[in-house]
C-alpha cells in the first residue's frame, strides 16, 4: 500500500451510551481489590493519582501501579486530516483527544507500560466511551503527542509519562478520562473542564 494512503487504524469504542457500560470491562483483566462494603473515592482532579491498581496480567501478576491523568487536549479536524490515518467512512468524521498520564509502578514484578494504561477510556459529553486508538499498519503522527513505548518495562518505583490518543465524533467534547476496574466496579473518573 502506498505510504500516501496513510496508516490503517482501528479505534475501539465501547458500545452504548447507557450506564450499563459504565461498569467497566467484562474480561475481568484487572481488579482494584476494593470491597463492595467499602465506598472509596471514585472522582479525581486531573493530576491526582488513582488508588493503587493490581495487575492480573500473567507476567506481572500481583504487581501494583497508579495512573495519573494530567492533561487532556481535544484536537482538530485539520490535525486528524494531517495525521496519516486512513479514515473509515462508517465511523463518520472524528477528531483526536490526547490524554497525558503518568504511570507509576508501585510494587511487585516489572510491568509493561501498555499494561498500565490499557483500561483508560475517554467519555464524551454525550456518554460515548472510547478506548485508545490502536494503529494496525503504519503510524499516526500527532503534534506534541508521540506514541508511547507500550512494551517498555517499569520496575517498582519507576514512572513513565505518556500521551495516548483517542478518537471521538467530530463536534463532541471529552467530558472525562475514566479508568475501568473490571465488570463489577464503577470506573474511576477524572472530569475534563472546559
Amino acid at each position: 500500500m502506498p505510504a500516501t494512503l496513510g496508516a490503517v487504524a482501528l479505534a475501539v469504542a465501547l458500545v452504548g451510551c447507557d450506564d450499563s457500560d459504565s461498569k467497566g470491562k467484562s474480561d475481568g483483566k484487572r481488579d482494584s481489590g476494593s470491597s463492595s462494603r467499602e465506598k472509596k473515592q471514585q472522582t479525581f482532579r486531573l493530576g491526582e493519582a488513582s488508588p493503587p491498581q493490581k495487575s492480573d496480567m500473567k507476567a506481572s501478576s500481583g504487581a501494583t501501579f497508579t495512573v495519573t491523568p494530567t492533561k487532556v487536549v481535544t484536537g482538530t479536524k485539520d490535525e486528524m486530516d494531517n495525521s496519516g490515518l486512513k479514515k473509515d467512512k462508517k465511523d463518520g468524521p472524528q477528531i483526536p483527544v490526547h490524554v497525558w498520564s503518568t504511570l507509576t509502578h508501585k510494587s511487585g514484578k516489572a510491568m509493561e507500560v501498555g499494561d498500565m494504561d490499557a483500561d483508560l477510556v475517554v467519555r464524551t459529553a454525550s456518554g460515548q466511551r472510547t478506548r485508545a486508538l490502536i494503529v494496525l499498519m503504519g503510524e499516526a503522527k500527532w503534534k506534541d503527542c508521540a506514541a508511547p513505548d507500550t512494551g517498555k518495562k517499569l520496575a517498582a518505583g519507576q514512572s513513565e509519562k505518556i500521551c495516548t490518543t483517542f478518537l471521538i465524533p467530530e463536534g463532541q467534547k471529552a467530558a472525562a478520562v475514566e479508568l475501568t476496574q473490571g465488570f463489577y466496579n464503577d470506573p474511576l473518573e477524572w472530569p475534563v473542564k472546559g
